[in-house]
Parts: structure tokens; C-alpha cells; sequence
């Protein structure tokens, strides 16, 4: 039995996965939105406009420095993770983060 509630999902999945470094852009989401104390503001844009794909990471009001961590180790080891899971995707990626 299969109502429009299942449907969703599947749709969802669908339309990032043709994204590029759709793996890594939801890798990304869920690494930050388990950091930050607001995930719901957690945004995700991807551009594409440079050689790199670049990954644009919005958070809430004082996110940022959660995600960033003391000097940068946090996102450090997010940016490694999340390069790692681009890899599936075969391409190269920056990520910045924004508050």
C-alpha cells in the first residue's frame, strides 16, 4: 500500500542525487545539523560556477563557531570527511561556511 507520504522521500532522494556531489552535500548536511544547536536553519547551497564545485554551508545565529570549532579543527575534519564522500561522486569540492 502505497500512499503520498511514501512517495515524498523517494522524490527527494531523486532530485538530489542529480545534483553534483549530491553524496557529499548530504554528508555535509549531516555532519553540521548533528553539530549545530539549530539544524533546522541548516542550509546547504551548491554552486558550481568555478572549476570546483563549491559548497555553501548557512547556519543559524551563533552556529558558526560550533562549526568551526577552536581553531578550525571542527571544520577541519568536516571539510576531510565530506571530501572523502566527494570522492563517490568523483568530483572536487571547497566548502565555506556561513553564518
Amino acid at each position: 500500500m502505497s500512499g503520498s507520504g511514501d512517495d515524498a522521500p523517494e522524490a527527494d532522494i531523486e532530485e538530489h542525487n542529480r545534483l553534483p556531489a549530491a553524496t557529499a552535500t548530504r554528508v555535509l548536511e549531516y555532519l553540521v545539523r548533528e553539530i549545530v544547536e539549530d539544524a533546522d536553519a541548516v542550509r546547504i547551497e551548491v554552486d558550481e560556477s568555478s572549476p570546483r564545485v563549491v559548497l555553501n554551508v548557512h547556519v543559524g545565529q551563533g552556529d558558526l563557531g560550533r562549526v568551526i570549532g577552536k581553531r578550525g579543527r571542527v571544520a577541519k575534519s568536516v571539510r576531510r570527511v565530506t571530501r572523502a564522500a566527494a570522492a563517490k561522486d568523483a568530483v572536487e569540492i571547497d566548502i565555506e561556511f556561513v553564518e
